[in-house]
């Protein structure tokens, strides 16, 4: 048998071992978790507490500042 006769024989079949094992990987995938017949990851009891966060009044004042600060007074 010739040299490039096996080389030829050689690639081919490494190609298939590689492209059936390719075939056969298996990633585990992100799932939704279904314990107890919750269709979602149940948290702590406190962090599921969820503040009402309030804007500042003096927001605005504070961003009108920043911006006259940052003028050039030449």
């Amino acid at each position: 048998m010739k040299l490039e006769i096996a080389r030829g024989l050689f690639f081919v079949a490494a190609l298939g071992v590689a492209s059936i094992a390719a075939a056969a990987w298996q990633e585990s995938s992100p799932e939704v978790l279904t314990q107890n017949g919750l269709g979602y990851c149940p948290l702590p009891p406190q962090a599921r507490v969820v503040e009402q966060l309030r804007p500042d009044q003096d927001l605005l004042l504070f961003m009108f500042g920043l911006s006259q600060g940052m003028r050039s007074q030449g």
